[in-house]
């Protein structure tokens, strides 16, 4: 097996040149920030140097923290006249590298942008700025009895631009749909710092429809500010049932009889056996532990809605084998069943090191395929991975165990996520359901897509940023690079992200 590749220690006068490349962006935005939104010394630096996908770092040449859109425009401007590149950075929840840093550009956290500008109960829409989070949002609406559907596990620290960024679901996306869904209007500023807006407070926009576009470019087409947002009522009641499988064909196979009986839960979820043990461990949630699969099955609306779906699902998943059901019957109940599955990536932190979460989707008919090759795979790359589904809508998030500080854990580990998203794309579907590409999945958009493709995706980045300012070197992977991935395959030697820096 080969090992991965470090990067080369800059000389001394790379080094040099750095220093004093940084002097002059550190002069240009003094022009235009307070001193205390303005840090560059490596000691303040360092926190910025990673999202959520920490296998791989970089620190930043500069770290913007403007507190007013004029303070944005003005740095984008500065760094558009000095050739630099600009990553814009909300949470730093993202999983896939997408706001890892540029060594010789500046980080633009939009931390400070954290207000909820309006609730608006009638036409049932929030205005809030891209630092507001998930959370606060359906806290600011909760007296108007609505709320923000999109749920991501990260929701109580991601924040909405980040959401935006990545098109963020959650476990209630399959009925409610994702942040896609639930936009109205996006307000922010292109790399040469010009103010633009796509979509509008109406339900449809004259023109093309860019805000689908902007909706998931992960910071390639433009720098989001202000974010209007869809709010829903609050159902008067939600139940969940928990169904034990003990094959997970047969719980594969419940997924998809739930959905061709016509019911679209509020919620569908799928554990395997070593995820619920991890989080049954961390929350007490009452898993099944002998279970080779659980199910979560949610039904929300008016009380009787919920008492025919809940009747309707139950007699499906009994169909289906499933050897034990249990129904809330409680909201603390209800609570607790979703507690384990919104804390699977915390309790998957207690019991490794280090992992590396993949968000792949399949057609719904091949999640227990998938799942058996992942567990075949476990045996290839002799690593653990615990397996958590937005299973509804077929949208995987496999968590692959492994210790960081062993370079050779990481290679195995790289190699097993590609093998995962090149099985999902051979089944069918995709490397992402939400997020996002980033660094991360560089090479097996090579798999997904031909190079005509990438060069039709390059066209719409040009198109919004000639330049090639805002994240470069994320998402859409170049002719060169998937030239020498495609050799690699063929040597069966494959190194993912051999040229990204590492921990």
């Amino acid at each position: 097996m080969n090992a991965p590749l470090t990067p080369t220690q800059p000389t001394q006068q790379e080094s040099l040149q750095k220093t004093q490349r940084q002097a002059q962006v550190v002069g240009a935005l003094q022009a235009h920030l307070p001193a205390h939104a303005l840090i560059w010394h490596a000691e303040d630096t360092t926190p910025y140097e990673c999202d959520g996908l920490t296998a791989y770092r970089a620190r930043p040449l500069v770290v913007a923290l403007p507190e007013t859109e004029a303070q944005v425009a003005a740095v984008l401007r500065t760094c558009h006249q000095l050739g630099v590149p600009v990553v814009a950075r909300g949470a730093g929840t993202g999983l896939s590298g997408g706001a890892m840093p540029h060594t010789l550009g500046v980080t633009l956290s939009l931390a400070k942008f954290n207000r909820i500008l309006k609730i608006d109960p009638v036409s049932r829409t929030a205005v809030v700025q891209c630092g507001v989070r998930n959370l606060a949002i359906s806290e600011a609406a909760a007296p108007f009895n609505l709320y923000y559907a999109p749920d991501p596990s990260s929701q109580i620290a991601c924040t909405i631009g980040g959401n935006v960024a990545e098109n963020s679901g959650g476990v209630h996306c399959l009925k409610y749909g994702l942040t896609l869904h639930n936009v109205l209007r996006v307000r922010g500023f292109t790399a040469e710092g010009e103010a633009v807006e796509f979509g509008g407070d109406a339900l449809d926009a004259p023109g093309l429809d860019l805000l689908a576009l902007v909706v998931g470019s992960e910071g390639m087409l433009a720098v989001t500010t202000e974010v209007t947002v869809k709010l829903v009522p609050k159902p008067q009641l939600a139940r969940c049932i928990m169904a034990s499988f003990d094959d997970v064909r047969k719980a594969g196979d419940a997924v998809a009889a739930v959905i061709a009986a016509g019911i679209i839960p509020a919620g569908l979820e799928m554990m395997d056996k070593p995820m619920t043990a991890a989080v049954e461990d961390f929350v007490r949630a009452g898993y099944d532990l002998d279970a080779a699969a659980i199910l979560l099955c949610e039904s929300d609306g008016t009380p009787e809605e919920v008492e025919e779906e809940i009747g309707r699902m139950t007699a499906v998943l009994r169909g289906c084998g499933a050897t034990a059901i249990a129904v809330s019957n409680s909201e603390d109940e209800r609570m607790k069943f979703w507690s384990g599955r919104k804390n699977a990536f915390p309790a998957s932190g207690r019991i490794s090191p280090d992992y590396m979460c993949l968000d792949s989707t399949i057609p719904r008919k091949r999640l227990a395929d998938i799942l058996l090759a992942i567990q075949e795979m476990e045996k290839k790359y002799n690593l653990r991975c615990c397996n958590v589904f937005h299973a509804g809508d077929g949208n995987l998030h496999p968590l692959v165990l492994f210790d960081a500080n062993d370079p050779d854990e990481l290679h195995r580990c790289e190699l097993f996520g590609a093998d995962i998203l090149e099985t999902s794309v051979a089944m069918g579907g995709t490397v992402s359901g939400e997020h996002g590409v980033g660094v991360e999945k560089l090479n097996s958009m090579c798999v997904q897509f031909t190079a005509s493709e990438n060069e039709q995706m390059f066209g719409v980045k040009r198109a919004f940023d000639p330049e090639g300012m805002l994240n470069p070197g994320k998402v859409i992977p170049t002719l060169q690079r998937c030239a020498e991935y495609g050799k690699q395959v063929v040597r069966g030697g494959r190194l993912p992200h051999a040229d990204l820096p590492r921990f």
